[in-house]
């Protein structure tokens, strides 16, 4: 049985011994964990009409899996070992799960007849923090669009969705104690398209499909900014929009509105917007969110946003940043915020800053986000020109945006997270994220072409080793380029970079 030379493995394992020959997949009988034995059955169900059962005992399977003892001995890894019949360990339940995952890309056809490599592998993680984004608020995504985000990102190994609850362009989230949140600023999305929110019951489902596939959700409400569609809602909560010369000519270029006070916005300028930052009211709605968002998320983090605030003074910013990472972390969740507020020098101790400077840093961003360290934090990578999966792949293509870069697929991958802000040691950097904002982006299909094949450069930044033999961009292409197959007959769809030789 032929298989590819370099093969199909995203990202690529801590330590890969190939042997001679290959195991046929006659039937895939498997033992083990039922989530973990689910997860073999729906990945091999959408590319192979293997028949699958589940066997009474590992000696009589051929595809055994158990969570144990891994040579590595740490959260999330696993070993995967194919001779006579596969043998996958993982050291909790989410190495399990990986490892099903890493089976799942070696599974080869050829002449109708599939199977797998001798092989051995040992394999964890780089970063406890392997986050991706979805933007919900400029345009909506409903339940079983986040479904399926999150089963192409998990089968990625990311585990982490950071979920962009709240924007200008409208709010998607039930707040019992401010009901008209979903009632007037839910309606709309970005260019005036239909918008939507989640129930509270729609939220626990997305929290309990991810973590079925183990991703945490991180809810976002961004604050102080990013805040006109709260003004729809409670107009006494929010100032009137700063128009700067900027928004007006970006306006004019785009043929986009103005924000209005009180009305709903439909473009997609930033920096406009502010919540009343001296008002106590304010700080009551703040709580009020927060702790009811807390309530229903059970893993560690809050974000609370904290970018773009243009039209608000440093000392307005620097009361309200202050008071909402105490109020965040008041809940028993970490605070998270993007590196502009590391500009305020009594932020809560511990809260997490997300860094969405350029790999390159520009004027004080470096400096901002080092402040979290400082503070006894540690900092999520999000170089906009590296990591921002809805920045164009080329000048010409028909999505996305421009504004922090023009980012190939090769550019995408060809990025360190720690060396990009000076000075912060390489234990402070709790991970990668790759956002995808929603302006542009109008049905899953288009989030699907933006986000592939680029998540998965961001996915073996964010698990391999960084000095692996296989982590150079040759490398990769060659790899990713074996993906094709299954992301045709799993519906993926992925942008065909000239870049990659695909396979059919």
């Amino acid at each position: 049985m032929a298989f590819p030379e370099s093969l199909p493995l995203i990202p690529f394992p801590t330590s890969v011994r190939r042997a001679e020959g290959a195991l046929a997949l006659t039937s895939a009988r498997v033992h083990g964990p039922d989530d973990a034995v689910a997860a073999l059955r729906e990945g091999f169900a959408a590319r192979t009409s293997l028949p699958f059962d589940s066997a009474a005992s590992a000696d009589d399977a051929q595809i055994v899996l158990q969570v144990g003892s891994t040579s590595a001995g740490t959260p999330e890894s696993y070993e995967l070992r194919v001779g006579d019949r596969v043998e996958i360990t993982g050291a909790d339940e989410a190495g399990l799960f990986y490892g099903v995952q890493t089976l799942r890309q070696l599974a080869h056809e050829v002449d109708g007849a599939w199977s797998v490599p001798h092989i051995e592998i040992d394999d964890a993680p780089r970063f406890a923090y392997r986050g991706i984004m979805l933007d919900v608020a400029r345009h909506f995504f409903g339940v079983d669009d986040v479904k399926r985000y999150i089963d192409n990102a998990s089968a990625q190994k990311y585990n982490h969705l950071h979920h962009h609850l709240t924007d200008d362009q409208g709010w998607r989230l039930q707040i019992d104690a401010w009901p008209l949140l979903t009632e007037k600023a839910a309606s709309s999305s970005a260019l005036g398209d239909e918008g939507g929110f989640y129930t509270k019951d729609d939220y626990r489902e997305i929290v309990r499909y991810a973590a079925s596939k183990h991703m945490v959700l991180v809810p976002e409400v961004d604050l102080p900014g990013h805040t006109h569609a709260i003004g729809v809602a409670y107009p006494e909560l929010v100032e009137a929009p700063v128009i700067s010369d900027l928004l007006i000519s970006e306006g004019e270029r785009l043929n986009q509105p103005l924000p209005v006070a009180g009305q709903v916005y439909t473009g997609w300028g930033v920096g406009h917007s502010s919540v009343r930052i001296g008002e106590e009211r304010t700080y009551d709605f703040v709580r009020d969110v927060l702790t009811e968002i807390a309530e229903i998320t059970p893993g560690p983090y809050l974000h609370i946003g904290g970018d773009e605030s243009l039209g608000t003074t440093a000392e307005d910013f620097a009361t309200f940043v202050t008071r909402a990472t105490r109020i965040a972390a008041e809940t028993g969740k970490t605070p998270v915020a993007w590196h502009e507020v590391g500009a305020v020098s009594d932020i809560a101790e511990g809260t997490i800053g997300q860094y969405w400077g350029k790999v390159t840093p520009e004027g004080s961003h470096a400096e901002e986000a080092a402040h979290f360290v400082a503070r006894g934090g540690s900092l999520i990578m999000s170089a906009s020109d590296a990591t921002y999966l809805d920045m164009k792949y080329d000048a010409d293509f028909p999505l996305g945006l421009v504004w922090a870069a023009i980012i190939n697929v090769q550019k995408a991958y060809e990025w360190e997270p720690t060396a990009v802000v000076p000075g912060v040691p390489t234990e402070a950097i709790l991970g990668i994220e790759a956002p995808l904002w929603s302006e542009t982006t109008r049905t899953m299909a288009d989030v699907e072409q933006l986000v592939f094949p680029r998540a998965a450069a961001h996915a073996e930044t964010a698990w391999s080793a960084a000095t692996a033999p296989e982590r150079t961009w040759d490398s990769f292409r060659a790899r990713v380029a074996g993906l094709a197959p299954a992301w045709k007959a799993e519906g993926v769809n992925f942008y065909a970079s000239e870049e990659i030789p695909w396979q059919n």
